[in-house]
């Protein structure tokens, strides 16, 4: 039984583990939207396995080595050594591994073309090695009996990671497809939003390869709307799926907003990454306090004027960027990388100021900002309900003001009336959040239109699931996740020495100054074998359980005993509270009636546990023995 401590009168409150319960004991694997199996590839690299770690990373995720550089990584954040100490560095092993294995080294070994030939020779013969997919996915296609359609392929609009991941499953499960991207380069924010000292653009190139090797195609430079209607796109193409991205600049409506002198943070990036000049002053604002704010002000810094002001004599006033927010520090939404790399790079951080307007000359060239001093950002429910303090204001002078306080999508090219799409909101398309089925037949959505800017990996995840009910509305056939569970006795478990004592490994990055030395030059530089290897020996291996036989268990406590975090705890049965079925156990156990008191119970703190198996060592009638638990999504 799990418990936890609670108030005086039952002491403690358990849970009866069931399935879903072992389920959410692997945090990093519940955590992630594609339900990778973090942990896997973790404990791979631990044991020296890179291509296995590489192959698991993989198997749900299209775009795993464009993640092991810039995902988010909510599993990091569910991770249950983070509750020990600090939680195990995923997504920089993520790349380790894929840096072996993963698209960037079988494109730059093979080139594209030969890599793409390689591809499609070995998919064809159903082999596929060269990717060696390990997609759920895959298996069920290969079936005799899985329907494909016939006829005409399905419509993409936007190479996003959204629209990468649905023109990559549609490919695994027989649909052609083709996306459709404005942009003269494929993967939307990736190749134009993500700066280069974070991603390489040959990294994007690869990964995009890979899709392309099975049979995806992708049309750069076609904008709906413009070089093709939306309804002559619906009438050529079997079904539709708009994963257009929130690729539009949000502005903010104080005075002096429209003019020369002021930028969109996402446009700036953009300009940036296609090499097109950007007329930049030598003061620059920066609004904003998430990451986005930290792309653009850092790729401000290494923008040419800047690093010909640092080779220069000093003088005040010249190549300063600030960075003003409404945020606190703590309450700041960056990473807080982004913001302590931020600093070390010199970026000038303003925190409580709020933009009142923008300050003019009289020929319109903008001057400074004015801004109001924050007294909060959220109110008591913790909604966004900023309030300043009107009288106290400031002005920081500057030439040049970057927005980067939040995007929008752009569905110029929607006729909601004609189109039958009925939107919630201008934007905001009225989808259905289980199939993201629009209201228009075929017509369906993924990524920032189907919940919002969210992170990379939800993008890839709704497009996974946009393939998923497109199949569905071509076939008639229901493409549904099974989840499949396995329980296995571990009969010679094993930990590092000393697991449990190392602190986590530092990710290595280039000094301040090498990182502006070049707009190119990668902030991370990852781990090495032997930091890769110690960094994974860390992790607690959480689909490791300790699995009590109540038979055979004599309550000697000495499992107790030998605990190093006191996870285990020997207590009185009438201590216990919890759901009615404890209630059933505990009669069935002790007979109705009994005085619970007269009977002791072995509970666990799940959170406490670090798999370290001393109870397991101890116990002397073998009551305790150490299980793993997996689970994964059969697609059926």
């Amino acid at each position: 039984m799990s418990g936890t401590k609670t108030g005086p009168e039952h002491a403690y409150h358990v849970e009866l583990p069931e399935a879903d319960y072992w389920r959410r004991q692997i945090k990093c694997q519940d955590a992630c939207p594609v339900h990778t199996d973090a942990r896997g590839y973790v404990r791979a690299i631990a044991d020296g396995d890179y291509r296995k770690a590489y192959l698991i990373a993989r198997g749900p995720n299209p775009l795993a080595s464009i993640c092991g550089r810039i995902c988010g990584a909510p599993c990091e954040a569910a991770c249950r050594r983070g509750d020990y100490d600090q939680p195990i560095a995923i997504r920089a092993l993520k790349r380790f591994a894929s840096e072996r294995y993963g698209a960037e080294k079988l494109v730059a070994e093979l080139g594209v073309a030969a890599f793409k030939d390689e591809v499609v020779e070995r998919a064809g013969s159903g082999v596929c090695e060269a990717l060696d997919e390990l997609q759920r996915l895959l298996r069920a296609v290969q079936s005799p009996s899985w329907k494909r359609p016939e006829g005409k392929p399905v419509a993409i609009i936007g190479a996003g990671p959204a629209g990468l991941a649905c023109g990559h499953d549609l490919a695994l499960m027989g649909i052609p497809s083709v996306i459709f991207e404005a942009e003269p380069v494929a993967a939307g924010m990736l190749a134009l939003g993500v700066p280069e000292y974070r991603l390489p653009r040959d990294l994007i190139r690869a990964e995009v390869a890979v899709i392309e090797a099975l049979g995806v195609e992708i049309r750069c430079s076609t904008e709906i709307g413009k070089d093709v209607t939306f309804d002559q796109l619906r009438q050529d193409h079997a079904a539709v799926v708009i994963a257009v991205g929130a690729k539009r600049s949000r502005k903010i409506p104080i005075p002096g907003v429209d003019g020369p002198g002021v930028l969109g943070g996402v446009d700036f990036l953009r300009d940036v990454s296609l090499a097109k000049p950007v007329q930049l002053g030598k003061r620059v604002i920066v609004v904003g306090g998430g990451n986005v704010a930290y792309d653009v002000s850092r790729t401000v810094l290494r923008q040419a004027f800047i690093d010909a002001a640092r080779t220069a004599a000093r003088q005040p006033d010249v190549g300063q960027v600030h960075l003003c927010c409404l945020e606190s520090r703590a309450e700041m939404p960056a990473d807080e990388v982004e913001v302590r790399e931020g600093d070390e790079e010199g970026i000038i951080r303003h925190n409580g100021l709020g933009p009142a307007r923008i300050i003019r000359d009289d020929h319109g060239k903008v001057t400074g900002v004015e801004f109001k001093r924050v007294l909060r950002v959220f109110d008591e429910n913790r909604k966004f309900s900023p309030l300043f303090d009107e009288n106290d204001r400031t002005t920081i002078e500057a030439d040049t003001v970057i927005l980067s306080v939040g995007q929008s999508t752009d569905l110029s090219f929607l006729d909601p009336e004609a189109n039958g799409i009925k939107l919630k909101a201008p934007g905001i398309v009225q989808v259905d959040p289980h199939t993201l089925a629009t209201t228009a037949p075929g017509v369906f959505v993924a990524g920032d239109l189907a919940h919002g800017t969210k992170l990379m990996i939800h993008a890839i995840a709704s497009g996974k699931q946009a393939a998923r009910s497109v199949h569905e509305y071509l076939t008639g056939h229901s493409v549904r996740p099974e989840t499949v569970e396995l329980h296995r006795v571990i009969d010679s478990y094993r930990r590092e020495q000393d697991y449990e004592k190392p602190k986590r490994v530092p990710i290595p990055v280039l000094s301040a100054a090498e990182r502006l030395a070049s707009p190119k030059a990668l902030v991370e530089r990852g781990y090495d074998e032997q930091r890769a290897m110690c960094e994974a020996s860390r992790c607690l291996d959480c689909g490791v359980n300790t699995i009590f036989d109540a038979e055979k268990c004599v309550l000697c406590g000495g499992c107790v005993d030998v605990c190093p975090t006191t996870c285990l705890k020997l207590v009185g049965a009438d201590q216990l509270a919890g759901a009615p079925e404890l209630g059933r156990l505990l009669e069935a156990q002790y007979g109705a009636g009994a005085d619970l008191a007269e009977f002791s119970a072995i509970i666990k703190d799940e959170t406490l546990c670090i798999r370290c198996a001393n109870c397991a060592f101890r116990c002397p009638t073998g009551a305790i023995t150490m299980e793993r638990f997996a689970f994964s999504e059969n697609w059926q």
